[in-house]
């Protein structure tokens, strides 16, 4: 198996695992769980640093815009990041952060700005428990 067919496995396996024991409440109120949607940001902005240089900005586009499967990436992208950030949003607010930077670079980036929000919203929750 080629590095582009094995790692959406091991993302996926890796986000079963997150997924699975968020569900099941382990973690829950640990500190320092904002490191992982940094670390998760951090290797989304390496993967598309790469994909940047190797394929060049617009087979993002071609990728989402010639076949029906693209298409429907690309739906679902957008439903999920429009949906992850109108239910942080409450949250965001909550604790004093402007909502507008990371609207206008979640809506230019996705998950490239999404994640670190996560990330900062998380740490800022944390910091006010403390």
């Amino acid at each position: 198996m080629t590095l582009l067919q094995v790692l959406p496995i091991v993302l996926y396996i890796a986000t079963a695992v997150t997924v699975l024991a968020a569900a099941s409440g382990a973690g829950a109120g640990r500190a320092g769980l904002w490191r992982i949607p940094a670390l998760a940001g951090a290797f989304l902005a390496v993967v598309s640093a790469v994909t940047l240089v190797a394929e060049g900005p617009v087979q993002f586009w071609v990728n989402h815009t010639t076949t029906w499967a693209g298409n429907q990436v690309w739906f679902d992208l957008i439903f999920a990041v429009a949906m992850a950030f109108v239910l942080m949003l409450p949250r965001a607010r909550a604790v004093g952060m402007n909502p507008w930077p990371w609207a206008i670079a979640t809506l230019a980036l996705a998950c490239l700005a999404l994640l670190p929000m996560l990330a900062r919203l998380m740490w800022l929750e944390e910091r006010g428990r403390r």
